[in-house]
């Protein structure tokens, strides 16, 4: 009899750890909008302002007006993730550089700068050491406790597309 019970134990926990392993678990939806986009950098960027180069690396072709860099009134950093790992929440890709302004100055300043003052504020042109695409980021239900567990399980590039 107690062999029993133990077992019907054994069995209930097993079932409730496969479903917590389901449920942080996710199949990528790749879609137009705003995809999932988890990095890391060479250095700490995390407060500065991204602008997106061109192939070269030559000229700055995307970046944000000082009022685009909030997100529901905050300023839009990056959600601090487990190893080091940075969840975008500006819209970067393998083209981004970093500018030697953080966001809250950077919101502060009452006219755009020029490009060429933007370009000779940046700060590292090939700041990305790795970066995955996890597909759309609205399709994600509870994204940071999702991501973090493939980070941990070291299965983040086996889920989302690889992209540096």
């Amino acid at each position: 009899m107690r062999y029993l019970i133990l077992l019907f134990f054994a069995i209930i926990i097993g079932s409730c750890s496969s479903k917590k392993k389901k449920a942080l678990s996710f199949e990528p939806k790749y879609m137009p909008g705003a995809n999932a986009i988890i990095y890391k950098t060479k250095a700490n960027y995390n407060n500065l302002v991204a602008v997106t180069l061109s192939d070269d690396k030559s000229e700055i072709i995307s970046y944000p007006h000082p009022t685009d860099v909030f997100k529901d009134s905050l300023v839009a950093v990056p959600t601090v993730l487990n190893k080091g790992y940075l969840l975008d929440n500006r819209g970067i890709n393998t083209h981004v550089a970093f500018l030697k302004i953080t966001y809250k100055e950077y919101a502060q300043l009452s006219e755009l700068p020029s490009l060429k003052v933007m370009y000779d504020m940046i700060i590292d042109k090939d700041p990305i050491s790795e970066m995955c695409n996890c597909g759309h980021k609205e399709s994600i239900e509870n994204i940071v406790e999702k991501i973090n567990y493939l980070i941990d399980k070291n299965k983040l590039e086996e889920v989302c597309k690889k992209l540096k």
